[in-house]
């Protein structure tokens, strides 16, 4: 065998022995894989099985380290002036759907980071001391405020924040006993559009009213700003308003906010400007709450 023919032996010999590495290399990681697959994480649903908590701005978090922990107010689940957090549920939602201010359901279930609830948790939805059997029947209400004048808007008004409820300060109202006449609001338009949507309780639960971009929406009556920012999924840039403790109105997809929370308001003040957040198109949805559930506007506006 010439030199030559020898060295070509030799290569042929090191790729052939590279190959065969290879090759093992390969199976080994191939079994290693079929030994410990790559899958999703299963949520396990089963009978005492803890859903993963909901952060109050609407992400998920992780689930919680000890899953045999009692979730916090368990002991109240079923009681009347309770409610149960479900999946996709804020305290911006579980106010709006209560009538009542996410801040004080920070206070009224000592909750240390309001930006964290729990899927399953037991939350107070009416104030400490009132019964919550008369709550279900006729408004709660609150002590009197302190109001202060409302801030001039700045040209172009106060752009949406976005902010979580935790960056704004909590405010404790002591609870009183109800007041009559919290059905005597006056009330106005908040928009000069025409009706492009009506009430529906299943669908649309207020009013959908049209307009262009940039049209002032007014405030429909006297209140004070219980939330202003855009942390409930599906109303985009969004005021509340709360007018007593049986009223409450919301105010989405607006392309400016013009308003900070707890500023007082007065019927007719222009709060915003209409727009197209998390909305196909230029529009207003407005809603009345009474006792957080959604009522048809067009009863109570005045006629056109």
């Amino acid at each position: 065998m010439t030199k030559q023919n020898e060295k070509s032996h030799e290569n042929n010999m090191l790729i052939e022995s590279k190959w065969a590495g290879a090759c093992l290399l390969a199976a080994t990681l191939l079994a290693g894989c079929s030994n410990t697959p790559h899958r999703a994480p299963v949520e396990d649903r089963g009978p005492g099985a803890k859903a993963a908590p909901v952060v109050a701005n609407g992400a998920s978090a992780a689930m919680p380290s000890d899953p045999t922990k009692l979730l916090p107010g368990a002991e109240n689940a079923g009681k009347p002036g309770y409610y149960m957090v479900k999946p996709s549920d804020t305290l911006i939602r579980i106010g709006l759907e209560n009538g009542q201010n996410w801040k004080d359901l920070v206070k009224w279930n000592n909750l240390d980071n309001p930006n964290i609830i729990e899927v399953g948790q037991v939350l107070r939805v009416v104030p400490p001391g009132v019964d919550p059997n008369a709550a279900s029947t006729k408004p709660v209400t609150t002590a009197r405020v302190e109001t202060r004048p409302l801030d001039a808007a700045k040209p172009g008004g106060l752009a949406a924040s976005g902010a979580t409820p935790a960056s704004a300060p909590v405010v404790a109202n002591a609870a009183t006993p109800a007041r009559e006449g919290d059905d005597d609001v006056q009330w106005a338009w908040p928009s000069g559009g025409s009706v492009i949507a009506p009430f529906d309780d299943t669908k649309v639960k207020g009013l959908v009213l049209g307009g262009k971009a940039g049209d002032p929406v007014l405030a429909a009556a006297d209140g004070r700003v219980v939330y202003a920012g855009s942390g409930l999924r599906g109303y985009g840039n969004l005021i509340i308003l709360k007018h007593n403790n049986t009223y409450l109105t919301a105010y989405a997809h607006n392309q400016t906010l013009l308003v900070k929370e707890d500023q007082t308001v007065r019927r007719g003040q222009k709060i915003a400007e209409m727009g197209s957040t998390d909305a196909d198109g230029v529009k207003l949805h407005f809603e009345i709450r009474k006792l957080g559930k959604p009522i048809d506007p067009a009863k109570l506006l005045p006629p056109r």
